[in-house]
């Protein structure tokens, strides 16, 4: 196994020019972090600088239904709620972290975890007694097929050297 190394520039020859942060700054000539009051809010608790886990979503309309696909991975079915309510679709749920060993060191730690929500509002038509939802590989998809009577009809053109059917003759 490779050793991993990380250099920080101390003690090198080599010159660094740093970057002008404001928050850094304010931080080191104030000694105040103006981040640190939210770090206690509920919201942030135990994440520890971890970014909160929100799960990207595609969604598209076919002729007949609308289709939501969120992707999920490492996330169990019984930990996904999906509710319709009037033109209102909520995706609820979480990840679970992984257990952590002691005396693991972790070189990158950029995985989220945790509770995600989402909401959308729907258009009018939308069928919400045939909703599907199935959870593959990872990948959430939910159907909300459309009412027939909002779904697109095809209306027959007719050439002007045919004469309608239902037309009056004199």
């Amino acid at each position: 196994m490779a050793n991993l190394s990380v250099r920080r520039g101390e003690g090198s020859n080599v010159q660094r020019t740093r970057e002008w942060d404001p928050f850094q700054q304010m931080q080191e000539l104030m000694n105040w972090d103006p981040f640190e009051q939210l770090a206690s809010h509920p919201w942030f608790a135990g994440r520890q600088g971890q970014a909160p886990f929100v799960p990207a979503f595609e969604v598209k309309e076919t002729k007949d239904a609308y289709v939501f696909k969120a992707d999920l991975p490492g996330v169990d079915e019984k930990d996904i709620e999906v509710t319709l309510t009037g033109d209102r679709l909520s995706v609820s749920g979480k990840r679970e972290s992984e257990k952590r060993e002691e005396g693991e060191r972790f070189y990158a730690y950029e995985r989220s975890f945790g509770a995600f929500s989402r909401a959308f509002t729907l258009p009018e038509g939308v069928n919400g007694d045939n909703v599907q939802a199935q959870l593959k590989n990872g990948v959430l998809t939910l159907t909300l097929p459309k009412r027939p009577e909002v779904q697109p009809k095809r209306i027959q053109v007719a050439s002007s050297a045919v004469e309608p059917k239902d037309s009056i003759k004199s």
